[in-house]
């Protein structure tokens, strides 16, 4: 892998950590994760500490090249602001009707590359911090969606939030729904509550979209379709995961402006 003269970097900054994107023009190279970024990044300098070693380890990205950031979160963005090479994303950015102005970058890129990988209406499932359902029709316009507590945020909460309960960590499969024992009891409440509610918008989406697909992404996306499998195996059929969409999204926003 070399970096060349159409290399650039997608990068998300979500709630809990960052996501990196490499790209070489239009092609996904290479994703990973990293911790927030603590201090102002320089005019011409990458922070090359929150690479994967890989990268690190070949020597790419010693030049500075382009940055697409879309942020959910302003002191990230903060960080970046004197970064000479700089493109934040921002919803004008983003082709699709009915935006609202406090909808969420991620959410609406999510969306919008969906539609663009699919060519039909789209329902986005994002398990982060959030969990979030974001559905737009063929034509790019936004239906709607709904914010709640992610799973982990749930179990966070009743850990902070309680003098008693213990933090319990996500299983892999559902427990028991009558629990014996408190950490099966939590677990058991959030995760039966939370596929449920699941279900039920998904079921509501089809209704009015009955061919579109159905998009997990997100950090949790992937256990969170595994989990609605096990209860509900009927929607299987059109259930997918899909953990790089905001990048597709980014990808489309980098399409705009570098047109070849």
């Amino acid at each position: 892998m070399q970096v060349n003269e159409y290399s650039w970097l997608a990068l998300a900054a979500g709630n809990s950590r960052l996501h990196w994107g490499w790209f070489k023009h239009h092609t996904l190279v290479h994703t990973w994760d990293s911790p927030h970024i603590s201090n102002t990044i320089k005019p011409d300098q990458l922070p090359q500490l929150f690479f994967s070693s890989n990268l690190i380890k070949q020597g790419l990205f010693d030049v500075p090249v382009p940055i697409y950031l879309a942020s959910v979160v302003s002191h990230q963005t903060e960080r970046w602001q004197n970064y000479h090479q700089l493109n934040l994303v921002n919803l004008s950015d983003i082709k699709l009707t009915n935006l609202y102005p406090t909808i969420g970058v991620d959410r609406a890129l999510a969306v919008w590359g969906a539609i663009a990988t699919y060519d039909r209406a789209c329902l986005v499932i994002d398990g982060g911090t959030a969990l979030t359902f974001t559905g737009a029709n063929q034509q790019g316009q936004l239906i709607g969606g709904a914010i709640l507590p992610g799973l982990r945020s749930q179990l966070l909460t009743l850990k902070h939030k309680t003098s008693a309960l213990p933090e319990v960590e996500l299983p892999d499969s559902l427990p028991p729904r009558w629990a014996l024992d408190t950490d099966t009891a939590i677990a058991s409440g959030v995760l039966y509550t939370a596929i449920s509610g699941v279900y039920n918008y998904i079921l509501d989406w089809l209704k009015q979209f009955p061919d579109s697909p159905i998009i997990f992404t997100g950090g949790d996306g992937e256990l969170l379709l595994s989990l609605l499998h096990q209860q509900f195996p009927d929607l299987s059929a059109q259930a997918t995961v899909e953990p790089h969409l905001v990048f597709q999204g980014i990808k489309l926003v980098y399409a705009q402006k570098n047109p070849q």
